[in-house]
Parts: structure tokens; C-alpha cells; sequence
């Protein structure tokens, strides 16, 4: 028998074991130990300007982004950053505030106790914390001041900053080798070895491996999905995930979800940020969206309900039904904030807003609720399917508003008070 005819002989697909690592609480928020994968973000307005970002670190919050990195690169930032954090306690928002430090954080975290306080996580570069005989004082000042008020530390190295010293030093080991390896690989050892060197070295100062998180990014797929396997065959610590300098638009998009989709299908990866170039005046919560699409996509979280929509082609001329398939989605991303409390469960709804009835029907019946919109054509009908059974048929022009209130009431019936009422009815009766 050939073997794809015996069912019991087909894999069953799914994403590797999740690489086991030591897990890290950043404020509320656990990374890693099995714990499910983090979204986190970054903030592009000047940390001193304290409404604007705390306007920001809200918005990506509510966007679902579980950590907010925000730049602190001056005095005027860090004495900002507990006045962001007391505004953003005020509007009830407990969302962990990660410190971006470069070149001076140590400075920075000694003439600002209260800034170094306020902060759930701090991020380190070992390429640009210090050079020369400097680089050891003042990652040292660093880690004591995380170990001194409790805080984690991300050990991030970057392709773009690394560790001159170290490079050159693997590059003249590699011309002396009688197998030399090509630059890029070269290049690639010296970001795992900075990240895993640092963290040892940290260990050493007495930073526990449960307050470390190790990142090495890269800006090319390939490199990045070599550095993040290399860097877990080595080390255990909590792994924070990224494609830097990933793009504008759609090129960013695709190079993040490619790069990431790799490793997090090879049980890689703790926390994720998707690292997007906005357009000017862009909304900053799309890499957040984008994030949250992909671990839904691959299964490994579930955020909002799917909206499935067919791409359209020649039978559906009429834009009804992308208008409709936009709304509906748009409608419940805006409303999950709410929703979350109000609809237990409801991230798991499956809606359907198909274009013809070629493949509407079938599509609809296997949604929670689904419509087939007529094609061209097609008489002006459109069936509703509820739970995979006929409901009714809309027609006239109000298909639109009218597939969208059975929605609000489909999620009303199911995840609602009186779901609850029922569920709590059946429990008495037993």
C-alpha cells in the first residue's frame, strides 16, 4: 500500500516543542518557562515629550502590545520616565515600560534613581555600552543597578553595533584556521558569542539567569534564522525575538513573518517585536497587529476573531463584500479592548464574508457565523449560516448593516450575559 493511502502513516504537521528556557518576569509579565509568547512593542516619539508618549505607550497597549520599549537616550528622557509611568498608572494602564539604553545608560540609570525604579526592563547593547578598558566599569554599573532594584535586562547585540573588539578578534582566528569560514558567518558567531559572553559576564556580577532575556538581531532572513538556532543550541535563557531594520509596508511585513515564522515553528522565540518602518504619520500599532496576526496565524495565541474573506475575482464585480469583510474586522479590532472583559472567549470567533456562491456556503457553514454574498449574476440574496446551519436570507441593501447586527447579537447570544446565565443554569441543574 502506498503510504499516503494509509491515514495512519501521514504526519500529523505542528510547530517543534517550544525550546525550553529560564523564565523572567518583566513587571506582571512572564517571558519564557513555557509561558506564552509575548508581543512587544517600541515608541518612536521623544521619550521627553511625557503626554505625547504616554499618549503612544496607551495606544500600542490597547493595540495588545504586552511590553512598550521607549527610548532613553538624554537626561530630559530619563527624568521623563516616571512621570510616563505615574500617568499611564493613572489611566489604569500596567503595561511594563522597558528602558532603551545606548552608550550612557549607565549614567543615565546613576543620576536618575527614580528613572532606573520606574522601569520594569532594561536593554543593553554589549557593542555600544562602553569601549575599551570603559566597556566592563560601566556594563558592571548597569547590571549592579538592575540587581539593586530587581529589574530584568535584555542582552540585545546587533549586527549593526557589534562588538569591534570581539569581530576582529574571531576574524583573525578564522584567517589562521586551515578551514576558514566565509565573513558572514564569522560575523554571525560573534553576535552569539557577544550575547552569551555578556550574559555570563552578568551572571558573574550576581545578575540572576531569571532576570536575563537574550536577543541577537540581524536584517537579513537567512543570518537571523541562523544566529536565533545557533544562540538556543547554546544557552537556556528567555529569548526575545526580531528582525531589525525589517522595512516599510509590505516588504517589512513579509521579511518579519518569514524570518519569525521559521524559528517560532522550530519552538524559538519568548517575546517577538515586529519591526516595521511606519509610513509618515503612520499608525505606530500596526507592528503590534501584525505581531499578534502572525502568532494567531501559526497557532500559538489567539487575539482577535478571524475574519475569513475570499480574495474576490471575475464572479464578484460587486465590492460589497470586501467593504463588508473590512468593516467587520475593523469593527471587532476596535471593539476587543472592551470586549475582553465584557465577552469572555470571544478571540476565539470565526466569522465568514464570502463573495459568490461558489465557495460561500461551504466557507460559511464551517465560520461560527458566515454570509455568502451574492456574485455577479447570482440573485440579489445572501444566505446566513449560524453555527454551520442555514439561519436566513438577507436581501435588499441594507445586506451590510443587517449581516453586521447578527454578528453583535450572535456574540451577545454566545459570550454573553445570557450565555453565562445558561451556563450557570446548567451547572445548578446538575
Amino acid at each position: 500500500m502506498n503510504k499516503l493511502e494509509n491515514p495512519s502513516q501521514i504526519d500529523v504537521a505542528g510547530p517543534s516543542p517550544r525550546h525550553r528556557t529560564t523564565q523572567v518576569m518583566v513587571g506582571n509579565v512572564a517571558v519564557g518557562g513555557g509561558a506564552p509568547i509575548v508581543v512587544q512593542s517600541m515608541t518612536n516619539t521623544d521619550t521627553a515629550d511625557i503626554e505625547g508618549t504616554i499618549a503612544q505607550v496607551a495606544a500600542l497597549s490597547r493595540a495588545g502590545s504586552e511590553m512598550v520599549r521607549i527610548t532613553v537616550d538624554r537626561d530630559e528622557a530619563a527624568a521623563a520616565v516616571p512621570r510616563i509611568r505615574d500617568g499611564l498608572r493613572k489611566r489604569g494602564i500596567t503595561t511594563p515600560l522597558i528602558g532603551d539604553f545606548h552608550y550612557i545608560g549607565h549614567k543615565l540609570l546613576a543620576d536618575h534613581p527614580a528613572c532606573a525604579e520606574a522601569l520594569d526592563k532594561y536593554r543593553i547593547n554589549p557593542g555600544n555600552v562602553g569601549f575599551k578598558d570603559k566597556r566592563d566599569k560601566q556594563f558592571t554599573d548597569i547590571v549592579e543597578t538592575a540587581i539593586k532594584y530587581g529589574k530584568a535586562v535584555r542582552i540585545g547585540a546587533n549586527w549593526g553595533s557589534l562588538d569591534q573588539e570581539l569581530l576582529t578578534h574571531l576574524m583573525e582566528e578564522n584567517a589562521k584556521s586551515a578551514a576558514p569560514l566565509d565573513a558572514r558567518a564569522v560575523t554571525r558567531e560573534a553576535m552569539v558569542q557577544s550575547a552569551l559572553l555578556s550574559a555570563k559576564r552578568a551572571e558573574e556580577i550576581g545578575l540572576p539567569k531569571n532576570k536575563m532575556i537574550l536577543s541577537a538581531k540581524v536584517s537579513a532572513v537567512q543570518d537571523l534564522i541562523a544566529v536565533y538556532q545557533t544562540l538556543t543550541e547554546r544557552s537556556d535563557y528567555a529569548i526575545h525575538l526580531g528582525l531589525t531594520e525589517a522595512g516599510m509596508g509590505s516588504k517589512g511585513i513579509v521579511a518579519s513573518s518569514a524570518a519569525l515564522g521559521i524559528l517560532l515553528q522550530q519552538g524559538i522565540g519568548d517575546t517577538i517585536r515586529i519591526s516595521l518602518t511606519p509610513e509618515p504619520g503612520g499608525d505606530r500599532t500596526l507592528e503590534v497587529q501584525v505581531a499578534q496576526e502572525l502568532l494567531q496565524t501559526m497557532g500559538f495565541r489567539t487575539f482577535v476573531p478571524l475574519v475569513a474573506a475570499c480574495p474576490g475575482c471575475g464572479r464578484t464585480t460587486s465590492t460589497t463584500f470586501q467593504e463588508l469583510a473590512r468593516s467587520i474586522q475593523d469593527f471587532i479590532r476596535d471593539e476587543m479592548p472592551n470586549w475582553k472583559a465584557q465577552y469572555p472567549g470571544v478571540e476565539q470567533l470565526n466569522v465568514a464574508v464570502m463573495g459568490c456562491i461558489v465557495n460561500g456556503p461551504g466557507e460559511s457553514k464551517h465560520a461560527d457565523i458566515g454570509i455568502s454574498l451574492p456574485g455577479t449574476g447570482e440573485a440579489p440574496a445572501a444566505p446566513v449560516f449560524v453555527d454551520g446551519k442555514k439561519f436566513k436570507t438577507l436581501r435588499g441593501p441594507a445586506i451590510a448593516q443587517d449581516f453586521k447586527a447578527l454578528v453583535i447579537d450572535y456574540i451577545e447570544q454566545r459570550y454573553g450575559s445570557g450565555a453565562r446565565a445558561r451556563a450557570e443554569a446548567a451547572t445548578a441543574a446538575e
